[in-house]
């Protein structure tokens, strides 16, 4: 992150601003307590009941990460709401999610660890009849990780007022 100017939250008021955050890092958010109970209520939802995410016992005996550890998917979602902390946008219409474009997970996230994120607009681009896909990298750090949890590349349509 030493790279880029860290800001504490970023804000734009329509497309033009946001076009002007372009490469600068906002962050972090507020640390975020991974708990059991969250990777237990995923698992539920989404019917992956993989040992090494459910089953603490046989993780401590078994896994090299001496405990259960969140899905990936799990800590890619935790992005949404942490995601709050750090932009605020105004000036569109709407804002609809498009999807993900690449995602990694360099490092696992293990149950009663605290995560944060940091954002990164790396992409405005004018898709047409006043819409503009954005896309945001989120970067999930691990308290005293070295490597991050999570990078991500989020992609987003935004339709300006007027």
């Amino acid at each position: 992150m030493a790279a880029s100017t860290r800001m504490p939250k970023a804000v734009a008021h329509g497309i033009d601003d946001l076009r002007a955050l372009k490469d600068q890092t906002v962050g972090p958010s507020a640390w975020r307590v991974l708990t059991q109970e969250m990777v237990d209520q995923f698992a539920e939802l989404t019917g992956d009941h993989q040992w090494i995410h459910t089953d603490v016992e046989r993780a401590k005996r078994e896994s090299p990460f001496g405990t259960t550890i969140a899905h990936g998917n799990l800590t890619l979602s935790l992005i949404d709401g942490m995601r709050k902390d750090l932009n605020e946008w105004s000036g569109f219409k709407m804002g609809v999610n498009y999807g993900w474009n690449k995602v990694r997970f360099p490092a696992p996230v293990p149950v009663g660890a605290k995560i944060r994120c940091y954002a990164q607009v790396v992409e405005v681009t004018d898709v047409g009849g006043g819409w503009h896909q954005v896309v945001t990298r989120f970067t999930v750090e691990l308290e005293g990780g070295e490597k991050p949890a999570c990078v991500a590349d989020s992609v987003g349509r935004l339709l300006v007022e007027g």
